[in-house]
């Protein structure tokens, strides 16, 4: 559901906190004691933080794969 007073996207911007790099990669991850198995989240990273992310998520046993934005699968209708 999109709220109808969200901003438009412009561009992906970074997941962490503080950078406003564009987002060339995404982190899809999983918490199996929150999610089903196949249900996938979605951390953007730039190129400057992406080991960043694959050894936070790597070391919780959260991190399933790794993809460039354009391959990322989209939601319906977005």
């Amino acid at each position: 559901m999109i709220r109808s007073d969200a901003d438009p996207v412009d561009a992906l911007i970074c997941s962490r906190k503080g950078c406003d790099a564009e987002a060339v990669y995404g982190m899809l991850w999983n918490n199996p004691k929150l999610h089903d198995p196949d249900r996938r989240k979605v951390w953007l990273t730039c190129p400057q933080h992406r080991e960043y992310f694959r050894e936070y998520l790597s070391a919780r046993g959260l991190l399933k794969d790794e993809a460039p934005v354009e391959d990322l699968p989209r939601r319906q209708g977005a």
